[in-house]
């Protein structure tokens, strides 16, 4: 059902509310997605959230499979925005840097992460029950693979939209 411009703009606000409460500010990723397609914005945000807060992995090993799939994507936007928010979940600037040049971590746990994150997108997901049992002799079962999947998903919106518009990288991100 199309909506009307009132209706659009009253759903962009309510984005933007929704944007700041969570992040502090409204990055410009969200008001170029907003701007074009308010529902593309809070199904994102809204996602993102819910995998936050109720996924099985940390933050920090969240940002590192964020890192990881921005990074498999060549997302200038978000392999920048999601090394400032690795560090603020506590990734050291040599992990996120090294994640984004497309190295493993030196920690086991952040490696097996980001090793079964690009098999995953490698493979589209298409794992052989020897990488099933490589992954879970490193400490991944299913819980951990899906949340990588669901990530990989939902980062694949932001990674993609920012190829097709060009969005600037917002001053907290620059570093």
């Amino acid at each position: 059902m199309a909506t009307t411009t009132a209706t659009q703009n009253d759903h962009a606000q309510q984005v933007h509310e929704k944007a700041e409460q969570a992040l502090g500010f409204v990055p410009n990723l969200i008001t170029e997605i907003t701007k074009e397609n308010p529902a593309v914005a809070e199904a994102y945000l809204t996602s993102q959230g819910i995998v936050e807060e109720g996924g099985v992995l940390s933050p920090a090993e969240q940002q590192a499979v964020i890192l990881a799939v921005s990074s498999y994507n060549d997302c200038h936007y978000c392999t920048k925005a999601h090394a400032a928010a690795g560090q603020q979940a506590g990734l050291d600037a040599e992990t996120t840097a090294t994640i984004n040049e497309g190295g493993l971590p030196e920690d086991a746990r952040l490696r097996s992460l980001v090793r079964a994150t690009r098999r995953i997108l490698g493979k589209r997901g298409w794992l052989s029950d020897a990488d099933e049992v490589e992954f879970s002799d490193l400490g991944l079962e299913r819980p951990e693979l899906y949340e990588i999947i669901a990530l990989a998903g939902i980062k694949t919106i932001s990674n993609y939209v920012n190829h097709i518009a060009g969005t600037e990288v917002d001053e907290p991100f620059q570093q």
